[in-house]
């Protein structure tokens, strides 16, 4: 892996879609880091790219933006059946990446990815940017110190409507869509990152046509706890995370899984606490990274390898039970 010093890190980005511009607004706002390359399959959509963005260099290759020598960190943007295969042509250069959520399409693929992360002595981190945010890091501090006592139940959804398109990356089956990975993977994490690994899962699903989920309900169950999860397509709801523990309820209010505001509610008191975000909320994972790689640590104490697979091993859990198979296969190594 590359040593950074105290010099602006390189970053270039793979796959220019619409988190891609919410990525790179951000980018350009953290300091000790630039925007040096894009790369998209179209020239055209990587040059306006880079006017866009302000940045350096434009590829019309994938391959061609892992060549360069001066990049240093690599954000992948692309559809989720690409995750894998991106991630491990950047790590073959000794480029760090961090690869958007989620990591890839199985617990095969993640193994694949870390293995060579591993031998290459280079950071790999899942980009699941929740993690990183303000408000959920101060979610995580209340319920970890028990302030309002043991967990007893967890409520989190996401659900947004979209028309149908099967020529749309969310609803084709061959791009990983559908509402688990793009949505559920949110209130899946909620309660992995607050209560850990089920001892059971219930789920079931609906269905597109084509054969995408449309939408997605889980119960997960735990020794003292139970998580309640949703995601779906085809209706519009609260998108919050709701803890009910002994002697209060911790609420993140609606999106929370990006930048929002939290309610606390006791018996005597509804308080709601706002975290002034000024950011697409992009930036404190890009932080984060950018001072692992400045330690020279291969990997996140946050979103480390062992959550990340075990958030993978879960969906590929909940798959099985509803059926939902993408036959996937791990890609060699570039």
């Amino acid at each position: 892996m590359k040593s950074v010093g105290n010099r602006d890190i390189r970053w270039g980005i793979i796959g220019l879609g619409k988190i891609a511009n919410k990525f790179a607004t951000d980018l350009v706002t953290v300091e000790g880091a630039e925007l040096y390359a894009v790369a998209s399959r179209e020239q055209q959509k990587a040059d306006e790219f880079l006017t866009k963005f302000n940045a350096k260099v434009a590829y019309s290759s994938y391959q061609a933006l892992a060549n360069d020598p001066n990049i240093d960190a690599v954000y992948i943007a692309t559809p989720h059946t690409f995750h894998q295969q991106h991630s491990l042509l950047c790590l073959d250069q000794g480029i760090a990446v961090l690869c958007e959520k989620p990591f890839a399409m199985d617990l095969a693929q993640v193994d694949t990815m870390i293995a060579l992360a591993q031998q290459k002595k280079v950071l790999l981190m899942e980009a699941l940017w929740t993690y990183f945010l303000p408000h959920y890091g101060y979610v995580l501090t209340e319920l970890k110190n028990k302030t309002f006592g043991n967990i007893e139940k967890i409520e989190a959804d996401f659900g947004f409507v979209r028309k149908f398109d099967n020529q749309s990356r969310l609803f084709r089956k061959s791009l990983g869509g559908g509402s688990l990975l793009d949505i559920g993977i949110y209130p899946i994490f909620a309660a992995l990152s607050t209560l850990g690994v089920p001892n059971k899962i219930v789920a079931n699903a609906e269905y597109f046509d084509n054969g995408v989920d449309s939408s997605c309900t889980m119960e997960f169950h735990y020794d003292q706890a139970t998580a309640s999860l949703h995601s779906t397509l085809k209706e519009n709801t609260p998108c919050e995370a709701v803890f009910y523990c002994e002697h209060g309820t911790i609420k993140i209010n609606k999106d929370f899984h990006g930048p929002t505001t939290v309610s606390v509610i006791t018996e005597d008191d509804v308080r709601t606490i706002d975290f002034d975000y000024s950011t697409n909320g992009y930036n404190f994972e890009i932080m984060h990274f950018n001072e692992l790689l400045r330690q020279g640590k291969t990997q996140s104490d946050i979103m480390t390898f062992e959550f990340s697979q075990q958030l993978m091993q879960t969906l590929d859990k909940v798959r099985a039970l509803i059926g939902l198979n993408y036959s996937v296969k791990s890609q060699p190594k570039p």
